[in-house]
C-alpha cells in the first residue's frame, strides 16, 4: 500500500493546483456548434491552467485519434484533477454518451490524493446540466471490475501508466480495461515516452516509459495494437531532468518529490522545453 500511496501522491502533484480554478473568460469558440468536441474544448467552464496545457496535450486531435464518439461509454482511469473530464463529460453528455471516472482506490494512503479526489467529486457532480451524470468506479490493488464485463466502448490511460508501474499495478490496469471493453472496444494510451536503448525501469521512477514496453503489456492482456501517433511528441525533451518528468511543466518540481521546494533552483531551461515527449497509442480488444 505504500507504493500505491507514492503513486497517488505523484498523481496529485499538479492536481491540487488545478482543481476548482475557473477561467474568468466567458469566451468560447464562436465557430463551434454546441455539443461538438471543439465546443467542449473551448468551453468557458474550463480553467486557465488547463487551457494553457492544450498546446501540449492537443485534446481534439488526441480524442479523434482514439476514435471516441459522442454516444460512447468511456472510462477515464485516474483522471487527476479532471483535465480531460472538463472536455469529455460535457461532450458525451450532449451526445447521450457516458463518462466514467475510475478514481484512486484507497485515498488514505496519500492525503494529497484524498483531497484531490474529494474536490474532483465535488466539482464534477455539482453541475449535472453541464457534465451529465458522471459514473464513478475505482482502481487499485483490491478493486474488482471497472464496469460490467464487455460494457464499455473506450478506456483511457492518460499520463498515469508510470504511476501504476510504481505501484505494481500496470498489468492489472490492462487486464481490468480489457475485461470492461466490448469486443472491438478501444484503449487509448498517452504516456511520457522514454528513449529506447536501456532496459525499462519496471517502476518508471523518472516517469518515462518505453513504447515497446507499453505495447508488450497491452499484448499480454490480449489487446491488438492498431496505431501510434506523434501528435503529443516533443523533440525538445531529452528526458535528462534532475527530478524526472516532474521537473517539466506542468509539475515544475524544484526538489525531489517529498522534499521542500528549492527557491534557488533555476527552471528556465525546463520551461523552454515545455511538457514531456509523449507516445499516443491505440489498441483494440479483438471482436
Amino acid at each position: 500500500m505504500m507504493r500505491l500511496g507514492l503513486a497517488a501522491s505523484a498523481l496529485a502533484i499538479t492536481g491540487l493546483t488545478a482543481c476548482g480554478r475557473k477561467s474568468e473568460s466567458t469566451a468560447t469558440n464562436g465557430a463551434a456548434q454546441e455539443g461538438t468536441l471543439p465546443w467542449a474544448v473551448g468551453g468557458k467552464w474550463r480553467n486557465d491552467i488547463d487551457r494553457q496545457r492544450d498546446k501540449f496535450r492537443h485534446p481534439i486531435e488526441t480524442l479523434e485519434f482514439f476514435e471516441i464518439k459522442p454516444r460512447d461509454t468511456v472510462i477515464d482511469m485516474w483522471p487527476g484533477a479532471g483535465y480531460m473530464t472538463d472536455i469529455l463529460a460535457p461532450w458525451l453528455a450532449r451526445g447521450k454518451g457516458r463518462y466514467v471516472a475510475a478514481l484512486i482506490e484507497n485515498e488514505a494512503t496519500a492525503p494529497e490524493a484524498a483531497t484531490l479526489t474529494a474536490e474532483y467529486r465535488r466539482r464534477f457532480t455539482a453541475d449535472p446540466k453541464l457534465y451529465g451524470e458522471l459514473g464513478f468506479s475505482a482502481f487499485g490493488p483490491q478493486t474488482g471490475a471497472l464496469a460490467d464485463a464487455e460494457s464499455v466502448d473506450s478506456v483511457l490511460f492518460l499520463l498515469v501508466l508510470h504511476d501504476w508501474m510504481a505501484a505494481g499495478l500496470a498489468e492489472k490496469a490492462f487486464a481490468d480495461a480489457f475485461s470492461a471493453l466490448k469486443p472491438g472496444g478501444l484503449l487509448g494510451v498517452e504516456q511520457h515516452r522514454a528513449d529506447v536503448g536501456n532496459a525499462q525501469d519496471p517502476a518508471a521512477t523518472n516517469g518515462y516509459v518505453q513504447e515497446p514496453f507499453v505495447k508488450q503489456l497491452a499484448a499480454e492482456a490480449g489487446f491488438e495494437f492498431l496505431e501510434a501517433s506523434e501528435i503529443n511528441a516533443n523533440p525538445k525533451d531529452n528526458k535528462a531532468h534532475p527530478f524526472g518528468v516532474w521537473t517539466l511543466p506542468p509539475y515544475r518540481l524544484t526538489a525531489p518529490r517529498g522534499e521542500p521546494p528549492n527557491p534557488d533552483f533555476d527552471g528556465t531551461l525546463y520551461e523552454s522545453i515545455g511538457e514531456s515527449d509523449r507516445m499516443t497509442l491505440k489498441f483494440r480488444k479483438p471482436a
